[in-house]
């Protein structure tokens, strides 16, 4: 029914309890294939990819083009795009199938979209405090977080233009031309890794600044020079 597809560069650790928690979706018929687009890794994320069934794409040499290339590659009807690290909580499956065949039977597969909820792995202070980070963040920009994945078909994800050749704010610029209104938020959570080092906390602010610039019809090329 659906492709996944997901984007590595040198994400060993990141990438196997997200392909764990696609194995149930695989097993009862929902998802279709994997398909992993890599960006040059170095370590083994290319063999896991490989070790776990999944379709490796190399060799693309912007983020936007390689998810773009993946995308057109993708066997299933549906698409969704998810970053190594987050882990679908058991909910996703139903609430996936539930949107999809929603769509299907009133022809508004070439209309909307979906993303997950945005949790954080763990349980103590700075979970909470990145959740609430994330709620301000869409409140402020109108964009989710590249964490909450994107459901779409792919008759809606050809009407939009697809990924375009950026190498950063690919998914800010494909949702935003989207729509906030054509975009449905449901209730299961995509839970992002724990343990974010400054380095990662910096992109993250980065990367919201970007977002609410991009909502004010700033250039993606120039976007991409300030990144």
């Amino acid at each position: 029914m659906l492709s996944v597809v997901i984007p590595t560069r040198n994400d060993e650790a990141r990438l196997v309890p997200t392909l764990a928690a696609l194995v149930p979706g695989a097993a009862d018929g929902l998802v279709r294939d994997v398909v992993v687009t890599d960006a040059g890794s170095t370590d083994a994320t290319v063999e896991i990819a490989d070790l776990a069934g999944c379709d490796v794409m190399q060799g693309r040499p912007d983020r936007g083009s390689r998810l773009d290339a993946a995308a057109r590659a993708a066997k299933g009807p549906w698409l969704l795009f998810l970053e190594p690290g987050v882990v679908l909580d058991e909910s996703w499956r139903h609430e996936a199938r539930q949107f999809a065949d929603a769509l299907e039977r009133t022809g508004e597969t070439g209309r909307r979209a979906a993303t997950f909820s945005f949790g954080q792995d763990g349980f103590g202070r700075q979970a909470r405090m990145a959740e609430v980070s994330a709620a301000l963040s869409r409140l402020l920009t109108g964009l989710p977080r590249p964490e909450q994945g994107l459901l779409i078909h792919k008759s809606f994800y050809e009407k939009t233009g697809g990924f375009r050749p950026l190498a950063v704010m690919a998914e800010a610029d494909l949702v935003r031309r989207i729509g906030a209104g054509r975009l449905t938020r449901l209730r299961a959570r995509a839970l992002a890794p724990a343990g974010a080092t400054p380095k990662e906390r910096s992109g993250g602010l980065k990367s919201a600044l970007c977002a609410g610039l991009l909502m004010l019809r700033v250039p993606p090329s120039l976007l991409a020079r300030l990144y």
